[in-house]
């Protein structure tokens, strides 16, 4: 049986730890966090494991997870590094979407095989993170030595292991962030301008719903050249510059810049007239309306 520890009891370390746990094939050795109060909770949450709270008594593992916030992580490994109580040969790994395996310098300097080990995933409730996460995509970076073991772990507790190139962490955490983060903009985008049509909140949210669940299934199957429509990927500059007209000076100066995006992307259908009446048209961004 592979053994496990855990360096933070929060919500990601909560979840990994009873999902590990729970597939038969780990057990835990430690759940260390900053109050016995806090290590308590997750090893009752866990149903396994030793509630700890310093490092120097930290158990022996094949694989310990670093479950603490970025900006916490080289301190960590410094320590864990400066007490001398993870073999050479193990495994540490940490789960921050951003940071590097380098973070872990220190203790890779000591023999240790340093990894990160991001799950794509939203751990807000470690009950349903526990129950939903299954199929969840989980990227894997770092020393190849500890690949193996980690595409076990991420398999094990029910997730589907990705490798990224060397030096690949910062473009794939922001890819992650557009397609989260920037989706939820959009809506606020549009949901803002359906208002300005008189179009109540709840009939805009089915009718924008309804069109960006389509559009999103659209271009997962087919692709974004192919999923592509409306009236940039026309040519259809008079209508964009209507849309520019009811716009506010803020909303316009986005709609502009994701104009000329997407007429990038429709490039290959437009001729070089069409091209150039829209670069034209969403060049100057109105100064306020």
């Amino acid at each position: 049986m592979i053994s496990l520890n855990i360096v933070g009891g929060g919500r990601l370390g909560k979840s990994v730890a009873r999902l590990a746990h729970d597939s038969g094939r780990y057990r835990i050795g430690a759940l260390l966090c900053r109050s016995q109060a806090s290590a308590l909770a997750a090893r009752d949450f866990v149903g396994a494991g030793v509630a700890l709270t310093g490092l120097v008594a930290l158990p022996a593992a094949d694989i310990t997870l670093l479950a603490v916030p970025d900006g916490e992580i080289a301190t960590v490994a410094a320590a864990l590094a400066e007490a001398g109580v993870i073999a050479a040969g193990s495994v540490v790994c940490h789960a921050s979407g951003v940071g590097e395996a380098a973070l872990l310098a220190p203790l890779a300097a000591q023999g240790v095989r340093c990894a990160s080990l991001h799950p794509a995933f939203s751990f807000a409730d470690p009950a349903r993170a526990v129950a939903s996460f299954a199929g969840t995509r989980c990227a894997l970076e770092g020393d190849a030595a500890a690949l193996p073991l980690l595409q076990s772990l991420a398999a094990d507790i029910g997730g589907v292991p990705f490798v990224l190139a060397p030096g690949g962490k910062a473009a794939y955490h922001a890819a992650l962030s557009i397609a989260s983060n920037y989706l939820v903009t959009l809506h606020d985008l549009a949901a803002r301008v359906a208002a300005q049509a008189g179009m109540a909140d709840e009939v805009a949210a089915a009718v924008l719903g309804g069109l960006m669940r389509q559009t999103l299934d659209n271009t997962l199957a087919l692709g974004p050249q192919a999923a592509l429509t409306g009236p940039i990927a026309r040519g259809d500059a008079g209508t964009v510059a209507k849309h520019r007209a009811v716009l506010s000076a803020q909303d316009d100066a986005l709609y502009c810049a994701l104009g000329q995006a997407t007429a990038s992307l429709a490039a290959a259908r437009l001729t070089a007239a069409q091209q150039q009446v829209l670069a034209t048209v969403l060049g100057t961004p109105t100064t306020g309306v």
